[in-house]
């Protein structure tokens, strides 16, 4: 966690590690706070290597940067890889990369300081003071310019990160996603009374479809889900994976280290019928928040999808007092169940600086239309405009 400022005899030493085992993970997790997201601590990103996900020939080479202050002691992080392709980013590069291309210079590889294969806003910059966050900015640029690569893209940072990345040179890009925020509910209906007639009643006979089919569902934190609760989360990811045409970046050893690396901070909610397990969803838990990440279905069931992947999360973070829900990347059909747009910030830097000009003003146009987009969407958010009786 962040400690107060304090000045420093020696300027921090900075090195780059190529395996996140080489760190210690008590002293990595030391820079991680009880409400950052769970994607950024050491056994996560460590799973993610140790299961074949990232690293080998999957086009994600971790070189994370760290900062060491005079004694030896680890005082920031900064999660990076040397990437060979724009996949499990979600902040689209793909147009840069093809006007590389046309003008003969190569795009990648490039540098990226993110999680992998998951948009979720979290810090990045894991330091015990400020000026080991800036120490690890200025290590990244180092980098960058000692080796044979085109850029560097922070992804998904906070809006403080944004701005200390800004405010080194970064190109800044913002984009939509759709969170829930909890205004105090004492339960599902005291949420659903937010919402206009109209939207309430039809989310309400959405879920009676559901419950009239049978259906139950179960949450289970960790190690309560067994290995064949993970193997058949695994088997129906990958089933949906399929049928949308996407890559399956997670693999079943990374799904089976599940449990023993991050305890009861994963979930698995289950949608039963008859005792048998037709769908399942997987999340993850931090002290003041849920997030959604993959879910699957051995079966097209009419409002399936959004009892699993919205009600029931909403419903638990409810319950237990979370501040908000994250349900993933992109989604319009989330706004019309109380999902509101939040802006989504990553940080840019290109070598070369004709296409560092090119892109700086490409997005600032892109900034306006997101913002003026955001406003309109907020509009359309489905609440009453009178707010509802206690």
């Amino acid at each position: 966690m962040r400690q107060e400022e304090s000045p420093d005899i020696q300027s921090p030493t900075a090195r780059s590690v190529t395996r996140t085992a080489d760190v210690r993970r008590e002293a990595w997790n030391l820079l991680v706070g009880p409400d950052d997201p769970p994607f950024i601590r050491h056994e996560f990103l460590e799973l993610l290597e140790s299961s074949g996900c990232v690293g080998g020939d999957s086009g994600w080479t971790p070189c994370h940067m760290t900062i060491e202050n005079q004694h030896g002691e680890l005082s920031g992080v900064m999660p990076m890889y040397i990437k060979a392709h724009s996949y499990g980013e979600y902040v689209f590069d793909w147009a840069w990369a093809r006007a590389y291309q046309q003008h003969a210079i190569n795009y990648y590889p490039k540098l990226v300081c993110a999680v992998p294969f998951t948009p979720v806003t979290a810090r990045k910059l894991l330091a015990m003071r400020s000026t080991d966050a800036t120490a690890l900015i200025e290590a990244a640029a180092r980098l960058a310019e000692d080796n044979p690569v085109s850029s560097i893209h922070a992804l998904f940072l906070t809006p403080a990160e944004s701005a200390m990345f800004g405010n080194n040179g970064y190109l800044l890009r913002h984009d939509t996603q759709f969170h829930w925020h909890n205004e105090g509910y004492a339960d599902f209906d005291h949420y659903l009374a937010r919402f206009t007639s109209k939207r309430r009643k039809n989310i309400r006979a959405e879920r009676r479809k559901v419950a009239a089919a049978g259906m139950t569902f179960r949450w289970l934190c960790g190690s309560q889900a067994s290995e064949t609760d993970w193997l058949t989360m695994h088997e129906l990811y990958l089933g949906t994976i399929s049928d949308h045409g996407g890559i399956p970046y997670l693999n079943r050893a990374f799904f089976l280290g599940l449990p023993d690396a991050m305890g009861e901070r994963v979930l698995l909610l289950q949608g039963l019928l008859d005792g048998r397990v037709v769908c399942s969803a997987l999340y993850f838990e931090s002290d003041t928040a849920l997030f959604g990440r993959y879910w699957g279905a051995a079966g097209f069931l009419d409002g399936l999808h959004f009892e699993t992947c919205y009600y029931q999360p909403i419903a638990r973070a409810i319950e237990r007092g979370l501040a908000y829900f994250e349900a993933g990347a992109q989604g319009l059909h989330k706004l019309s169940r109380g999902l509101a747009p939040a802006t989504t910030r990553s940080a840019h830097w290109l070598k070369h600086p004709g296409f560092y000009d090119a892109v700086d003003r490409y997005l600032a146009v892109e900034r306006s239309e997101q913002a003026q987009h955001a406003r309109l969407l907020n509009e359309s958010l489905p609440f009453r405009r009178d707010p509802p009786a206690e």
